[in-house]
């Protein structure tokens, strides 16, 4: 997903605008996620960038994609650019040894 969305609308308040803005981009992680994963793989990951235009995005953490939208509302930005990338990746091993023995 690489969008750009305005939050200014005639018709909406902001905090519902909020809203419909953080349910589409879930939408979109939920539907991603039901994807099969390609042979080996064991999850989703998602590559996100976020900011007030295409040339000015930021690496971001998919948890923090909510905090940016209410920051960008507070901040009256007039639209804000996402973008989500879906990547497959494979668990790496844990190394379990016991260094107390």
């Amino acid at each position: 997903m690489k969008k750009t969305f305005a939050l200014t609308d005639a018709k909406l308040q902001p905090a519902r605008l909020a809203d419909l803005i953080k349910f589409e981009i879930k939408k979109y992680l939920a539907r991603e996620r039901r994807k099969p994963l390609p042979a080996g793989m064991d999850y989703w990951t998602f590559d996100c960038r976020f900011g007030a235009a295409v040339d000015t995005a930021e690496k971001i953490f998919t948890s923090e994609i909510n905090k940016h939208i209410d920051a960008a509302f507070e901040q009256q930005l007039p639209a804000v650019y996402v973008e989500i990338l879906a990547r497959a990746c494979k668990h790496q091993p844990r190394d379990n040894h016991n260094d107390a023995e």
